[in-house]
């Protein structure tokens, strides 16, 4: 089968599409044939080793000191249910999934069937689905979860058009909160579009100057550093940034033993059960996936360049199957 492989850290450059041997399910997995596959930061940051600050020696001895442990990236995909093995009862052949799973940039992915991975929703097309696994999880589990947004709260979402930020501002309004959205001069009418009540183009206005009455200020892109976000929020406010380093652990301590602004730091876990709640929303067109870009399996460092512009408008996305094809199949 054909997939995308890195066998050294650096730029897209190090990427190439080789064959390996397609997997077979064991016990308990499914075999999956990927239709499609989102390209996210954790894709370029996992090339590059660029992970930051304090992370980088911990992310190379999880992923590889000196070389990647596993060649092949990607982590959200969705295609359809090839084969099982033993003991899977949830899936049958032919189902059309998505999910969560790591080396999903190749034609075929074995997933664990009790995993991060549940039935697609069917009103969405195979390349909305690739979208949902990083982006979507990611804002749910930070905003219901480590923000505890609750409604009538305010929340602001700086890159609100990014591969997360899409996903947080339509969460955070399903949550019952009023959002405001920060975004590029041409992404605007798209944040609106979104659900946010305000949107902000950081081209223009200085984000320091929306207000000073948010509970939850979430920063998904690494650009709103606490010094800033901290006169934006309530005393009990929240600063919630998905990226962070020893700047921010620091400043979360000081926050905690002075009574300022909280620093809420974590990272987020990929579950079934968030997936079919998503999945339920999605359906019921509740909220919508947002693509950016789609590219051939061949052009995967043109994706990865794309990315790392951090000026997507929603998710970039590979396409490992015509859409003819992906519509017959369904």
């Amino acid at each position: 089968m054909k997939a995308v492989l890195y066998e050294k850290y650096g730029d897209a450059g190090v990427l190439s599409v080789g064959d390996v041997v397609r997997p077979e399910p064991c016990k308990g997995e499914i075999l999956v044939k990927v239709y499609s596959a989102a390209v996210t930061t954790a894709d370029w940051r996992l090339r590059a080793s660029a992970f930051p600050g304090v992370m980088w020696l911990p992310g190379r001895l999880m992923f590889g000191l000196s070389r990647p442990r596993n060649p092949i990236l990607g982590n959200a995909f969705s295609g359809r249910v090839v084969s099982r093995g033993s003991e899977v009862e949830r899936f049958r052949l032919g189902d059309a999934v998505f999910g969560f799973a790591q080396g999903a940039h190749a034609e075929y992915l074995v997933v664990k069937a009790d995993g991060a991975v549940a039935h697609k929703p069917k009103a969405i097309t195979y390349e909305e689905a690739a979208a949902v696994p990083f982006g979507a999880i990611s804002a749910l589990v930070f905003l219901r979860d480590f923000a505890k947004v609750k409604p009538g709260d305010k929340v602001l979402v700086n890159g609100a058009s990014g591969a997360v930020g899409v996903w947080a501002v339509q969460l955070a309004r399903h949550l019952g909160a009023s959002v405001t959205g920060v975004a590029g001069t041409g992404n605007l009418d798209l944040v609106k579009s979104l659900g946010a009540e305000k949107v902000v183009d950081y081209r223009r206005e200085d984000i320091a100057d929306t207000g000073t009455d948010f509970d939850v200020v979430l920063d998904p892109v690494g650009k709103l550093p606490y010094s800033v976000a901290k006169r934006m929020l309530k005393p009990g406010g929240r600063y919630v940034p998905l990226e962070f380093s020893g700047r921010e652990m620091i400043q979360a301590l000081v926050a905690k033993l002075t009574g300022g602004p909280k620093i809420v730091l974590a990272i987020s876990n990929d579950s079934r059960d968030d997936l079919e709640y998503l999945a339920g929303l999605l359906d019921r067109g509740e909220i919508r996936a947002v693509v950016d870009s789609r590219f051939p399996l061949g052009d995967i460092t043109d994706a990865h360049r794309r990315v790392e512009t951090r000026h997507v408008r929603g998710s970039v996305v590979l396409s490992l199957e015509t859409p003819e094809a992906a519509a017959v199949a369904a």
